[in-house]
């Protein structure tokens, strides 16, 4: 709404202001159809892949109407070089990559709407020296404070992937129209230098969804805000310590901007040093940067990950096919049985449903999840660590308990069991939507 409005006092108060601007109507018109999309999936679900290609081809219209990215210029020798073919593919790149990597960082209250303010000062500032979207840009800045009045925590108002999806891509039309021949390293550039601890983040969380054999949408507890609210931070000190950062980076992007690309190789030597400062002041040497480790462990816990969401399918394909609660619950308990797990409790309503095998061991490992707002029920999960004879628990060389005359699965790494309880409780969760859609019914 606000930018709506802005377009609207703009054409009206600077009318030969707007005209002058190349591509403002593409702009407008590709920040609400990008909207469009994200609000949608607000409303209801998409699915990765569709928003996917829905992305591309929002972006693939934008370029096709003229908004791209045509010319590179190497900083040092003055060199520019035409991209021909190779724009479409980098302008459709850079348009869907800050439409996601947006979206991926509204996992805090206020974080992604602080982070967009900073990008959109500094997209006010180089609209300015060219005279594209300053006021656009500067009007967006305002309006994002005043949404931060409600949604920095706790918050009261959400940006939703529909804001998510507008700002990422709004900021990404913003830079390719403000990226000129001779600056379009330093506009581009200048992003990125805002956006590099999101960029990381994302970077990694990429990397260990793909070795865990996750898919690498899913989202996941490990991020950078999850991490400092796990090491005791509030939520108001998560989020104010990584706005503290990014205008670190924010006075880099405007080194990189203001020196026509120059300062890049020495500025991207400083935030690097200054991220592995980081990690290791807050902590992350182990947890953040546990690639190698991840590695080492990837093949089985690739097994086991594939063969629990193989099961997740399968029991929300059950859930449209059983025709009482108590089936569904049967084959619920089958799954958890399947991957390990010694206890699960539901609770709902009507009351809680229990299955166990065996005595639990005093260090079993336990975690609960209310889903849905308790809307289908709290769940609890709970596994006995493999033992052998000889073995310590959770040695490699330990082996399942015997069950009923046969060899039981069981879950032999806590790491293995907070990913697979996880898989577990949303495939409850997608089971029992399912099944209280297919049969118009209450889950109790």
């Amino acid at each position: 709404m606000a930018f709506l409005v802005l377009e609207l006092v703009i054409a009206l108060a600077w009318p030969e202001k707007r005209a002058a601007t190349a591509g403002r109507n593409v702009v407008v018109l590709g920040s609400l159809a990008m909207f469009a999309l994200g609000f949608w999936d607000d409303i209801r679900p998409l699915g990765a892949r569709n928003k996917l290609i829905g992305q591309i081809l929002i972006a693939g219209c934008v370029y096709g109407l003229g908004v791209s990215i045509t010319q590179f210029k190497i900083p040092f020798t003055g060199e520019i070089i035409d991209l021909n073919a190779w724009g479409a593919v980098l302008t459709i790149l850079w348009l869907v990559g800050l439409t996601n990597l947006i979206n991926l960082i509204d996992g805090a209250d206020g974080l992604a709407g602080g982070i967009c303010l900073m990008l959109m000062l500094l997209l006010a500032f180089v609209g300015h020296q060219h005279g594209n979207f300053e006021l656009l840009a500067a009007g967006m800045a305002g309006a994002l404070l005043g949404f931060l009045w409600f949604n920095f925590p706790p918050a009261r108002l959400y940006l939703g992937d529909g804001g998510a999806y507008f700002l990422g891509f709004q900021i990404g039309l913003f830079s390719i129209v403000n990226s000129h021949k001779g600056t379009v390293i330093a506009a581009l550039v200048a992003l990125l230098f805002v956006l590099a601890l999101p960029i990381v983040d994302t970077g990694l969380a990429i990397l260990r969804r793909g070795l865990r054999g996750l898919p690498v949408w899913r989202p996941d507890r490990q991020h950078i805000h999850h991490r400092l609210i796990q090491m005791g931070f509030s939520r108001r000190k998560t989020v104010v310590s990584l706005y503290a950062v990014t205008l670190i980076f924010l006075g880099m992007g405007l080194l990189a901007y203001w020196s026509r690309g120059g300062l890049v190789p020495l500025l991207l030597g400083a935030s690097v040093v200054l991220m592995l400062y980081l990690a290791g002041k807050l902590k992350f040497s182990r947890e953040w940067f546990s690639i190698g480790r991840v590695m080492g462990n990837s093949l089985g816990m690739r097994r086991q990950v594939q063969y629990a969401l193989s099961l997740m399918r399968w029991l929300e394909l059950e859930g449209t096919r059983q025709p009482s609660l108590e089936l569904l619950w049967s084959d619920f308990v089958f799954a958890a049985q399947k991957l390990g797990f010694h206890s699960v409790k539901l609770s709902l309503e009507d009351g809680a449903r229990n299955w166990q095998r065996g005595a639990l061991t005093p260090d079993s490992l336990s975690i609960s999840y209310i889903l849905k707002g308790g809307r289908l029920g709290v769940l609890e999960v709970s596994a006995s660590p493999c033992s052998a004879p000889d073995a310590a628990p959770n040695h490699p060389g330990a082996q399942p308990p015997a069950c009923d005359g046969r060899v039981c699965p069981c879950v032999c790494n806590p790491q293995v069991f907070e990913i697979i309880s996880e898989l577990l409780a949303e495939s409850w969760t997608r089971a029992a939507t399912a099944w209280t859609r297919e049969f118009q019914t209450v889950l109790r």
